[in-house]
């Protein structure tokens, strides 16, 4: 009976963690959809909403606690419920660099971009398919899926360069730039974060299912 108990729960958890993860992916669309049109409306609400996220985090934490407290889990069983702890860390630390963008889409809104917002947004659907890939390793327990999220990085890391490297001639030949410019690269910069996080994801699903922890290349 103790045992159908902590299954319902576990289940549960895993629920709570799909809907934790379909808010964050929600969060990165509509962030960089807000930065490609210049919406503030679309940006304030992804902004308003990180509060959610926030509050299944702390609800999904609780539960990993009581069930360690309380049902003794096996080994399998606790290094599951770890696992689930480190990932809703990172999913809320997405969740915050989506905000963090959205909050510079307000700051800029009704100025005309420097260049045309082409690379930025395929750098975030690049960003988007690995959180994507790597919540669905996790609750497939797909370790080939979690490996090819965490070699996705350097493509991600490859984007941040590039865009850098553009805005730094944008802001060199014209001076009047640097302060767009400047917001820009934090939001690249946001967008290379929540890459390694999602990383981070994939590389917990890799421990969850072997039981070893280690950076994957």
């Amino acid at each position: 009976m103790v045992r159908n108990s902590f299954e319902t729960d576990l289940e549960n958890l895993q629920s709570l963690m799909v809907r934790m993860a379909g808010l964050v992916e929600e969060s990165i669309e509509n962030s960089i959809l807000a930065l490609r049109k210049q919406d503030k409306e679309l940006a304030r609400k992804v902004y308003e909403n990180d509060d959610t996220i926030d509050n299944l985090e702390s609800k999904i934490e609780k539960i990993c606690i009581s069930l360690i407290a309380k049902q003794q889990p096996l080994a399998k069983d606790l290094r599951a419920i770890s696992t689930a702890l480190k990932i809703i860390t990172d999913m809320e630390r997405i969740a915050d660099q989506a905000a963090d963008i959205s909050e510079l889409i307000i700051k800029m809104d009704s100025i005309k971009h420097i260049k045309p917002v082409v690379d930025i947004p395929v750098m975030a659907d690049y960003t988007k398919r690995m959180v994507v890939n790597a919540i669905d390793s996790y609750v497939r327990q797909d370790i080939s899926l979690a490996k090819a999220v965490c070699n996705s990085d350097d493509e991600v890391d490859s984007y941040f360069s590039k865009i850098v490297l553009e805005l730094i001639n944008i802001m060199k030949n014209n001076p009047e730039t640097v302060m767009q410019a400047t917001d820009l690269m934090f939001i690249v910069k946001y967008l290379e974060r929540i890459g390694d996080h999602a990383t981070n994801i994939a590389e917990w699903v890799v421990f969850n299912v072997t039981g070893s922890h280690e950076h994957i290349s």
